[in-house]
């Protein structure tokens, strides 16, 4: 897929992983714009999250690039949409702000690795998953849960019909440690600031260790058999 060398950026308290579905309600008169004019485009726009701190929009130097799969539109002039992610992007420099904001893209790409120290992460990564998800963890919107292998009769896009046992093969069967890295931030890191910094994280070892630390926090914070789990 070409991606544009530059696009429309929304700023948000969240963060857009790519793969991951992000369903948005458009309401904003500039985003209703920037909406209308990315379907008539490349349907791309890319989510950064604004950065702690700042009163005036501020977004984050790394963000995620997005398509939207599906917009649908109100009579009151504003639109449901869901955005899938692509990739990761640098914004280098503002072309616009007004508007909406436009900047220039540089497309981040994730290493090729194939090493033992990455098998050994992706295990241990899965071993907390597995552990978070039995404390009683309710993942937050799961990408693509309706697509979990062998599971049928599901109320499709539900969240709780999956047990923490189908929800785990579902991560453990995608392609790759840089997709599992970062559909368990997008699903387990409560903290908008943590899933900030995985997707900051281009380097995939480093990835891998940082969830690991957020996670072994989290499970330690709720105790590990649950027992402070409310």
């Amino acid at each position: 897929m070409d991606l544009p060398s530059e696009v429309p950026v929304m700023t948000l308290p969240n963060v857009l992983f790519p793969q991951a579905l992000l369903p948005l309600y458009i309401f904003e008169p500039r985003y209703r714009q920037m909406l209308a004019d990315s379907l008539k485009s490349s349907r791309m726009f890319s989510v950064a999250m604004q950065k702690p701190g700042y009163t005036r929009e501020t977004p984050c130097q790394i963000a995620g690039l997005g398509l939207i799969r599906v917009s649908v539109a109100h009579e009151d002039g504003t639109s449901h949409l869901i955005l899938q992610g692509l990739t990761r992007v640098e914004l280098v420099s503002t072309i616009q702000t007004k508007p909406y904001r436009i900047q220039a893209i540089r497309p981040l790409t994730t290493p090729t690795l194939d090493s033992v120290v990455i098998d050994a992460l992706v295990a241990k990564l899965l071993e907390l998953v597995a552990i978070r998800l039995r404390q009683g963890f309710s993942p937050f919107p799961f990408p693509l849960a309706d697509k979990l292998p062998g599971v049928k009769g599901k109320k499709k896009g539900s969240q709780a019909a999956f047990s923490a046992d189908e929800l785990l093969q579902y991560i453990s069967n995608l392609p790759d440690p840089d997709q599992i890295s970062d559909m368990v931030s997008c699903a387990l890191l409560p903290d908008p600031s943590q899933r900030q910094t995985i997707l900051e994280s281009v380097d995939l070892e480093t990835r891998l260790k940082t969830l690991i630390h957020f996670l072994m926090a989290e499970i330690q914070a709720h105790g590990k058999d649950g027992s402070h789990e409310s």
